[in-house]
């Protein structure tokens, strides 16, 4: 197991606190996806089944809005993105796309069984971790939401991506 795949996941929020070997026992099953640029990861609405961490490459997660794609978010390396999906059973609610050629390392629900079955402590710290994240990008969209309700909406020149 490349030790720079151990040492990117343990710098992320997610993975943080968690020991070498239960990340390397998590990446032992965890497949690497490459999406070539232009192509997608997945789409919005369509069924969530884990979460990706950039290895390389730059994304772009968008949203439709009146048959239009608006951008939400760019990610880079190290960067991790559908997280919803290890803790609810919804579709996904965005669409992320390859800037450039991508890999990303996918970890799915069936992953993190594999570590609830070896070592529940680790497991439920990388669950409180999950939480935090989807918690602290709540907040931060609950500010923005806010803000544009009391009319102080950031500049965004960049937000219509396609029609």
């Amino acid at each position: 197991m490349a030790a720079s795949r151990i040492e990117l996941l343990q710098q992320m929020p997610i993975f943080g606190a968690i020991a070498a070997d239960t990340v390397e026992f998590l990446l032992a099953a965890a497949p690497v996806v490459e999406v070539p640029r232009g192509g997608y990861f997945f789409r919005e609405g369509e069924p969530g089944h884990g979460m990706f961490v950039l290895e390389r490459g730059s994304v772009t997660i968008s949203k439709s809005w009146q048959q239009h794609e608006l951008l939400i978010r760019r990610l880079a390396q190290g960067d991790c993105f559908g997280e919803m999906a290890l803790l609810d059973l919804f579709p996904r609610s965005a669409s992320v796309r390859a800037d450039v050629d991508c890999s990303a390392i996918e970890l799915t629900s069936a992953n993190l069984y594999r570590v609830f079955e070896r070592d529940v402590e680790q497991f439920a710290l990388i669950q409180m971790n999950i939480a935090r994240e989807m918690s602290r990008r709540l907040r931060i969209t609950d500010d923005l939401l806010f803000r544009a309700s009391m009319g102080d909406v950031p500049e965004a020149p960049e937000r219509l991506l396609r029609r």
